[in-house]
């Protein structure tokens, strides 16, 4: 039987800014108390906190603890997660097993990140040697490099990006949260139009940095009963890092998420057709193709005809990123990934305002955590959710 003894009670996020100016501390203040006024616990009952690293507080070794500090935290557990996009899900998944261990009860899991606002941080490792020389100067390039590689062994079919592009554009312009610069309605011939970038990464294939927090309060399912509260629970988990990084001749089309998706829906006891909704992390629009294929939703190398066959909208068969997701809604540093989180979760709770999906009775969310050079990204990690 899946398990259904852990559940999602509550959700916070702030509106993604563009420079906003504010600390990451004085935003996860924000989403703190969002959750608590939500679901009207005692912050003395949270315990445990599981929290992201960030782009804005990379440099700070003690970012967890200052953390709690700030925010008037006391846990008997702590998680510090550097699976980049991938630390909202991965968080869940690391809070449930202290749950389940009795490390703790209650666990807010939280990303916060004013990436836009500070300096950007030097992240060294392979980029120095390898990638700065060559002019591939962070993920615009390296994703430049993988979309070329996918163009040379599939073809890419342009249409399908500019579809995904305006179906979370619309997405976007009914969430109040997304950022201000990006609440403009876009045509799939605006998207044809735009410059490239890193060909054939256009500008609207990217996101745009900005600043923001999210988060979520897990607990168990007998205390979420306890308290009366609405519950979302974790059904089905996958995580890869570092997909086939010692094979010197990987096919770098190929992400983890062929291992992680599978994973996640064996344990949920499903298969992607059963999937209601989908969340997908969404630094640039080709990373969606490749997820889609990875994870199964369609063969490789046929991710483009899939979108062009399948309505994504919130009113479609599977509504894919109701937020407008990073490219619409822009990205939140670190924090991008528990932005397509909270949306899950806000869509099953049934508060989605005009976007709300029908009949919300599941849905995945996925995470990608850096892209190294000549490789795939490093962290692919898939969440599975499922009413009670």
């Amino acid at each position: 039987m899946k398990k259904k003894d852990i559940a999602v009670v509550g959700y916070g996020e702030t509106k993604v800014t563009l420079r906003g100016g504010r600390s990451s501390y004085d935003l996860a203040g924000d989403v703190l108390e969002q959750i608590l006024n939500q679901t009207g616990i005692d912050k003395k009952e949270i315990d445990g906190l599981a929290i992201a690293e960030t782009m804005s507080e990379t440099g700070n070794p003690f970012w967890g603890v200052y953390m709690c500090e700030m925010l008037g935290l006391e846990p008997d557990w702590m998680q510090l997660n550097g699976l980049g996009g991938g630390s909202g899900i991965g968080g869940i998944a690391r809070a449930a097993s202290a749950i389940r261990d009795g490390m703790c009860k209650t666990v807010l899991v939280m990303a916060s990140d004013a990436q836009s606002s500070g300096r950007p941080p030097e992240q060294g490792a392979q980029r120095p040697e390898f990638m700065y020389p060559v002019g591939v100067r962070g993920p615009v390039g390296a994703f430049g490099l993988l979309s070329q590689r996918y163009k040379h062994q599939y073809g890419l079919n342009d249409k399908a990006l500019a579809k995904l592009a305006v179906t979370q554009r619309n997405h976007a312009l009914m969430n109040p949260n997304a950022c201000d610069k990006l609440q403009v309605p876009l045509t799939e011939d605006d998207y044809l139009k735009s410059k490239y970038v890193s060909e054939p990464i256009r500008v609207l294939d990217s996101v745009m940095v900005c600043d923001g927090a999210n988060g979520v309060l897990v607990t168990s399912t007998e205390n979420a009963k306890r308290l009366g509260l609405k519950m979302a629970h974790p059904i089905g988990y996958g995580e890869k890092t570092n997909f086939r990084g010692a094979d010197r001749l990987a096919d770098i089309t190929v992400s983890g998420f062929s291992v992680a998706g599978p994973r996640a829906l064996k344990q949920a006891q499903m298969t992607a057709k059963d999937i209601r909704m989908i969340m997908p992390y969404d630094d640039f629009l080709i990373a969606l193709i490749i997820t889609l294929e990875d994870i199964g939703f369609c063969e490789k190398g046929k991710g483009a005809q899939f979108v062009l066959d399948t309505d994504m909208s919130y009113k479609g068969t599977l509504p894919l990123n109701t937020s407008g997701g990073q490219i619409s809604a822009g990205q939140p540093g670190l924090a991008g990934g528990g932005l397509n989180l909270v949306e899950g979760v806000r869509q099953m709770f049934g508060e989605a305002g005009e976007r709300q999906v029908s009949d919300p009775r599941n849905c995945m969310v996925t995470g990608i955590g850096v892209i190294p050079y000549g490789r795939n990204w490093g962290v692919s990690n898939v969440m599975i959710l499922e009413q009670p």
